[in-house]
């Protein structure tokens, strides 16, 4: 009689697993469409990097192109802009890091953020950093860089957040040149 409980217990136990184990692939099953619907869509890894032309633009003025989905602001800054920048005390910022990709955990001093060694060219995402916003540019906000209207984030002449709700400075992405008026904004495949 023993014997028979004993053979009992390992078919309940060998149904248990069964049952549990095939669970188990019927919940991975359901959720990995969910998890795969996450990754970046074709159109957008197609964007890993992208080309622009800076010849015509002028000192002072920016463009605005999109990358990935985002817009990243060039910007062609004056002497002023530049001295205005590399003036501001390290201390008064709220965000000290320079959150460049291409020079990442630095000090977030103008030197550090702009482009080129001279500063005169500045490349960011064009998203604030509070809730995903588009700051205004070309001079706005209390520090002469750029404003987020939608809940008052200021921004100085090097992207580094002054005022306002937003935790850190605009995003720099990976970005070089390429000869002297062509930008590559992303890592090209190799």
């Amino acid at each position: 009689m023993a014997h028979t409980d004993e053979h009992e217990g390992t078919r309940r136990d060998f149904l248990y697993y069964a049952a549990a184990g095939a669970g188990a692939v019927a919940a991975g099953a359901a959720v990995w469409p969910l998890v795969n619907q996450m990754n970046p869509s074709a159109d957008v890894l197609a964007l890993a990097a992208i080309r622009v032309d800076v010849a015509d633009v002028e000192p002072g003025t920016q463009i605005t192109v999109l990358w990935q989905g985002k817009p990243v602001f060039i910007r062609r800054r004056t002497e002023s802009e530049i001295e205005a920048a590399r003036a501001v005390d390290m201390g008064d910022l709220i965000d000290g890091n320079d959150r460049n990709d291409n020079k990442p955990d630095l000090p977030a001093t103008d030197e550090n953020r702009a482009l080129d060694e001279n500063g005169e060219w500045l490349v960011m995402l064009g998203v604030c950093t509070h809730l995903g916003c588009v700051p205004l540019g070309d001079g706005a906000g209390e520090f002469g860089g750029w404003f987020c209207p939608c809940h008052g984030s200021h921004y100085d002449t090097a992207g580094r957040i002054r005022k306002g709700p937003a935790p850190e400075n605009l995003l720099v992405p990976v970005a070089r040149f390429d000869g002297e008026t062509e930008l590559v904004i992303g890592k090209e495949n190799a």
